[in-house]
């Protein structure tokens, strides 16, 4: 092992999978040549703040690309910047917003990094019309350490371009980015509640909505009654423009500190949905949110996190077709009865998209659980993996770091495709991560 490699204990979001790493951090382009070159299994990380381990593993050196953080061009008249893949969301949206620009697919959290975002092909609140991010690429640079350099865009190296997005890093590192920006001109805003009773009155209202493309849909819904299955909040936010300038998103220190116990019990649960609902009900219909707040749900919410205690979560993110989408979840919530599983968080949001390859994208409705990490719930989502596969549902390998490789290769159509065309690219493999090697891709 060469001695100049620096050691570092990781761990994944969820706190599900640890390990001790090799990395190295280059700062020049030269360095990500020569540090390829010294290692025979790599793997690029951008922020690490991925549920799943996938961009480190114990036997894979990691390039991390944090240096990698700056604006490389930016054409406000054709509505295109490129930018390093180590820049996180934040610093690409203090920039952007300035002239009014964005990108519409941001996943829930700022601190992301723009390479990770593209590696997983994320999106964001308004799923339902805007997609993933793959909408918003327009080219990549990508390095791999037998081919070199390549530009991917849909004229060059497609084939390559499509692995590479939602490509969990496998195709090798990506460099620079270079995105399609839309118009943005609003500042803040206006949330709109409406309570529902039953899972099928947010069913029902999610398949009447139509709205405008900048308009975020969403719900959540409380999971210890199964009488009133569903019970909740759907929210809307509606942009609107209050001529005051969006405020700067600030950087924040990663903290690692959790509980040492989890907080989150059958008993706790009721309560805190008891209260969150009491608070709902008496809070006004409609309110006035700033931007950061509408887009970025989690900031200043680290502690729900936290409190699961050292042994962290497990989130389940499923898109399920609308055509079924009643008859899953009736399933759901008579499998409930039986295992009665502590689940914290249940809520939904529109998605659109074609799913191909890997990538967590297709018309349908997102279904998202955060459940406690204990043997009981691990053994009721087995139970949800068998409903996945007989109702066709996609489970999000992003999300999920107990899912196995059957599951997943029953649920992913295009697994085998994936894993032909990425060893005809890379005959050696060299780019491997823990969640590569648990689903082997």
């Amino acid at each position: 092992m060469n001695f100049f490699l620096e050691k570092l204990n990781l761990k994944s979001f969820d706190r599900s999978y640890s390990s001790d790493v090799f990395f190295k951090r280059p700062e020049k382009y030269k360095e990500i040549e020569k540090f390829s070159a010294e290692s025979q299994n790599l793997i690029t990380m951008g922020s690490n703040y991925s549920y799943v381990p996938l961009s480190f593993h114990k036997e894979s050196i990691v390039l991390d690309l944090k240096k990698f953080n700056r604006i490389l061009n930016f054409d406000k008249q054709k509505k295109e910047i490129t930018v390093e893949a180590g820049i996180k969301i934040f610093e690409f949206l203090n920039f952007i917003l300035d002239y009014n620009l964005w990108i519409p697919q941001l996943p829930g959290y700022p601190y992301i990094s723009l390479g990770g975002a593209v590696a997983t092909n994320a999106h964001g609140k308004s799923c339902g019309t805007h997609g993933t991010i793959r909408n918003s690429v327009k080219k990549i640079l990508l390095y791999h350490k037998v081919h070199g350099w390549l530009n991917l865009s849909n004229d060059e190296n497609k084939e390559i371009f499509d692995l590479t997005i939602g490509g969990l890093g496998l195709t090798g590192t990506i460099v620079s980015i270079t995105f399609s920006l839309e118009e943005f001109n609003f500042t803040s805003f206006t949330t709109v509640k409406k309570k529902v009773f039953l899972i099928q009155d947010v069913i029902k209202n999610f398949t009447n909505e139509t709205t405008d493309k900048n308009i975020f849909i969403y719900s959540w819904n409380a999971m210890d009654d199964l009488k009133n299955f569903g019970k909740g909040y759907i929210f809307k936010n509606i942009p609107i423009n209050n001529l005051k300038k969006i405020s700067k998103i600030k950087s924040l220190k990663k903290n690692d500190y959790r509980f040492p116990i989890c907080f989150w019990n059958k008993f706790t649960i009721k309560i805190f949905n008891k209260i969150y609902l009491k608070f709902l009900d008496v809070e006004k219909k409609e309110k006035n949110d700033s931007f950061v707040d509408a887009i970025f749900p989690f900031i200043g919410k680290e502690n729900y996190f936290k409190l699961f205690g050292s042994k962290g979560f497990i989130e389940s993110q499923l898109l399920v077709p609308n055509n079924i989408v009643e008859s899953f979840l009736e399933e759901v919530k008579n499998l409930c009865k039986i295992h009665e599983p502590l689940i914290t968080l249940f809520s939904l949001k529109k998605l659109s998209g074609e799913q191909k390859l890997l990538r967590f994208e297709g018309n349908g409705i997102c279904v998202t659980f955060d459940f406690v990490n204990n043997k009981k719930n691990h053994l009721f989502l087995v139970k949800i993996d068998e409903l996945c596969v007989k109702y066709n549902v996609l489970p999000s390998i992003i999300k999920d770091s107990r899912l196995g490789q059957s599951i997943f290769e029953k649920c992913y159509s295009e697994v085998e495709i994936f894993r032909k065309k990425l060893i005809s690219f890379d005959k050696k493999r060299i780019y491997q991560s823990e969640l590569s090697k648990r689903l082997k891709i």
